[in-house]
């Protein structure tokens, strides 16, 4: 990997695992991912709730140990085993976040890192992630969300090889000059041009999702007529006069559509405005931005990107240090408490309020 400038898809060649092994006693089940320069992956990775390890490495070549010195002259690519937790979130999870993390139209590298070692490609470790991530990739390049043919390959996975410590957790041991590649290898400049403001990304995966979405018919029948009107055509309730505005209970909130995750009260703050505010969305919450001029003048909406429902707006006028709210709609919310994550099925953030 030239960390001149350095800068995700593919699946990998050899013998393979079975991804339902239990490790260590625990049930957690293994991915593999490549998508170019693995300091990237893994800053992206490890981020997501239910992922308990993630390691930067080398697959797909033919010698044993490679190293970062000789890993791409064997036919080695850089690429991140992840461990997760099957029950927190799925294998088609993790194919979503990573198409979204990577240039899937890039056949000869990633971003500023060129070549074959830093291709993009998925992994398989069972019949089952292979037909997962045909079906995924397929779904993706049938959406017309891309201008050409995703060019991640898909193959079945052999050793995986951990690389040097150095190359561990690179994005928190060395964070100036981290960000600094990142910036000037201009991956988050193209993920945003790829991905940016199309806010009906995630529809391309709702075959694979667990969140289920109604049909509008069905949520008509399950929606209030306020919750329906404001998720599903736009609309914003009264400030103040809302069932979460003045909230202080501690717990989650997620779509009453879909249910998935999107805020905690651990970031939600009074901002005088009548509406439940908040200073970020929850880790690995799948938010959409969209610009929106329909009150003649420009607003960010923000949408959910399992169901696409509309939330509210994200505003610049927001607490230091992030300096954003998400200004949302009560009727596109339910809350969960605390004492309840576990029964409700979201156990991973209880973690948020222990002290």
């Amino acid at each position: 990997m030239k960390k001149t400038l350095l800068p995700t898809i593919s699946f990998f060649l050899l013998s393979w695992w079975a991804s339902t092994d239990s490790l260590a006693g625990n049930d957690l089940e293994k991915a593999i991912f490549a998508g170019g320069c693995f300091w990237c992956m893994e800053a992206d990775f490890e981020k997501i709730s239910g992922i308990k390890e993630v390691v930067s490495g080398y697959i797909g070549g033919t010698a044993k140990d490679p190293t970062y010195n000789n890993y791409g002259k064997s036919g080695h690519i850089e690429a991140v085993q992840i461990l997760y937790e099957p029950s927190v979130i799925s294998y088609a999870d993790l194919l979503e976040i990573f198409w979204l993390k990577i240039d899937p139209t890039d056949k000869d590298g990633q971003f500023c890192d060129r070549g074959h070692e830093y291709s993009s490609a998925v992994f398989y470790l069972s019949t089952e992630q292979k037909k997962m991530a045909a079906e995924s990739k397929t779904l993706l390049d049938k959406s017309g969300m891309l201008q050409e043919p995703v060019k991640t390959v898909i193959r079945i996975a052999g050793e995986f090889y951990p690389a040097e410590d150095y190359h561990q957790n690179y994005y928190k041991k060395n964070k100036l000059r981290y960000h600094y590649y990142r910036f000037r290898c201009g991956r988050d400049q193209r993920l945003e041009d790829l991905w940016g403001e199309k806010t009906d990304r995630t529809k391309i995966f709702k075959k694979t999702s667990k969140y289920k979405i109604p049909g509008r018919d069905e949520l008509k029948k399950k929606l209030t007529p306020l919750q329906f009107e404001v998720t599903q055509n736009g609309g914003t309730e009264p400030p103040f006069r809302n069932k979460f505005w003045n909230n202080k209970k501690e717990g989650i909130y997620v779509d009453i559509v879909s249910g998935e995750p999107l805020f905690s009260s651990t970031d939600k703050y009074k901002s005088g405005t009548g509406w439940p505010s908040f200073t970020k969305p929850l880790d690995g919450a799948g938010i959409i931005k969209k610009v929106d001029n329909s009150w003649f003048y420009i607003r960010t909406e923000i949408r959910s990107g399992y169901a696409d429902s509309h939330l509210g707006h994200v505003f610049n006028d927001g607490p230091k240090p992030g300096g954003l709210r998400y200004c949302v709609n009560s009727a596109a919310l339910r809350f969960i408490s605390k004492n309840d994550l576990a029964k409700e099925g979201y156990h991973i953030y209880r973690t948020l309020f222990q002290n």
